[in-house]
């Protein structure tokens, strides 16, 4: 983000900012909230993405005009990258370093002064930044600071496994081995040229001025009704769906989705489909197919048939915030992204079968797990992180049905208000527009 004052009142303490997040759903739509929020509190904000993103993020509520405004610039083609790939939903998993080779070709039109107000186009004109991270504060306490890794380095996946050396305190948080690969393998450079963590170590740059670490707030999603801009919300298919739900018995239906950058294969999606089928459950499940394939060539032959009535296959993008928030659902099956834990969780207060891949999400599933609002789906360590259909089915009827289900029923129920609370969300972002406008 960057941001200066509006230069069409330069007694005004208000900002213009403008906001650039990565090619993930699970970043451009938190990033998009706090967009709407510093427009709440009189701040202008210039949103920047990719037209097709733009278009699928939906509609910019109409009191909101006049101070959000979206920016779309074209990404670059870049050898090996499918055409038509805008985003980390678009692309397999080993693509994706590829969408950062194109993300990177956008620094040019991204500083093309055209694009911006005459004010920030003056000779020497430096905008302050600041990096909004939609992490918890465990990933980076886990990961680091620069320095730490320097003094100390890690090199193996047993080194990110085990605890830290910088956290002096017992922990219940740790990375399974399929986990502790994915992040070892951030530390090395990509197709990009550079490594993730590379990245996450730009602000310790000389020209970036450090400024406080502080919550942006949890971002809670709106109201059901407010989410009608969401992509996917007017779908046929997805209209059907919701008219499934409404025929569904209260807290009876397990939503199942898994994100749109968790590296989820062919064998994932078989396994968790003939568990969502031993478990008996009512379920809708929202299919990312990867590589471009049908939702009939990931799902075991006749699954859709024999499921029929009491589960739901979706393919392609869903309006998750509408989903969560029926009457029908009555837990959630999750990648344990934090987007996706907060809506779940945090906003609707729906119990979590958890099925973590990479980054934060397992820290997030320990935690959750601790908690006793959810259970993890076991892996098989000596099998690249595998798992198998019963398993799947057994984490689902242990959160579903018996006082074990209730019981965690109930802890999610009281998470929500505690971390919920809408009164202190808002103050956190108050306190960010504060720090922004002494710091910019």
């Amino acid at each position: 983000m960057a941001g200066t004052r509006d230069a069409s009142s330069p007694s005004s303490r208000s900002l213009h900012v403008v906001v650039f997040p990565w090619l993930a759903f699970g970043r451009m739509i938190l990033f998009l909230e706090l967009s709407k929020r510093l427009a709440r509190r009189g701040h202008a904000v210039t949103f920047v993405s990719t037209p097709r993103n733009a278009a699928r993020l939906g509609a910019i509520p109409p009191d909101l005009f006049p101070r959000v405004r979206v920016v779309t610039l074209e990404l670059p083609a870049v050898e090996g990258l499918p055409a038509g790939a805008k985003s980390t939903a678009d692309v397999p998993p080993e693509k994706v370093e590829l969408l950062k080779v194109a993300f990177d070709g956008l620094a040019a039109p991204f500083a093309a002064p055209c694009r911006w107000p005459h004010g920030w186009r003056r000779r020497g004109r430096r905008i302050a930044c600041a990096m909004f991270l939609i992490l918890p504060a465990a990933l980076l306490a886990y990961v680091g600071t620069k320095q730490s890794n320097e003094v100390h380095s890690r090199r193996t996946t047993e080194d990110y496994m085990a605890q830290p050396p910088w956290v002096p305190f017992p922990s219940t948080l740790f990375y399974r081995r399929h986990e502790a690969e994915a992040i070892a393998a951030a530390f090395r450079p990509n197709a990009s040229g550079v490594s993730d963590m590379d990245r996450l170590m730009q602000l310790h740059r000389p020209s970036c001025r450090l400024v406080p670490v502080v919550p942006a707030g949890l971002l809670l999603p709106g109201d059901a009704e407010d989410d009608d801009a969401q992509p996917g919300g007017g779908d046929q298919p997805f209209v059907a769906a919701a008219r499934w739900l409404d025929e569904q018995p209260r807290r009876s239906v397990i939503y199942v989705a898994l994100g749109s950058e968790a590296p989820v294969t062919v064998g994932h999606i078989r396994e968790l489909a003939i568990g969502l089928e031993l478990s008996g459950a009512r379920f809708l499940l929202a299919l990312r197919a990867p590589g471009g394939r049908t939702p009939a060539a990931l799902l075991p032959d006749g699954f859709e048939q024999r499921v029929a009535g009491r589960g739901v296959v979706l393919a392609g993008w869903v309006a998750q915030v509408r989903v969560l928030a029926h009457a029908a659902v009555g837990a959630f099956l999750t990648h344990c992204g934090w987007g996706s834990t907060v809506e779940g969780l945090f906003r609707f207060g729906h119990p979590l079968v958890m099925l973590p891949f990479v980054a934060d999400q397992g820290l997030v599933a320990r935690a959750m797990a601790a908690r006793g609002v959810g259970v993890e789906v076991p892996r098989d360590e000596d099998g690249g992180g595998s798992f198998r259909g019963a398993d799947v089915a057994a984490a689902v009827k242990r959160v579903m049905a018996g006082e074990e289900g209730e019981e965690m029923a109930r802890k999610a129920r009281e998470l929500r208000e505690v971390v919920g609370d809408r009164v202190r969300q808002e103050r956190y972002v108050d306190e960010l527009v504060q720090l922004l406008r002494r710091y910019k």
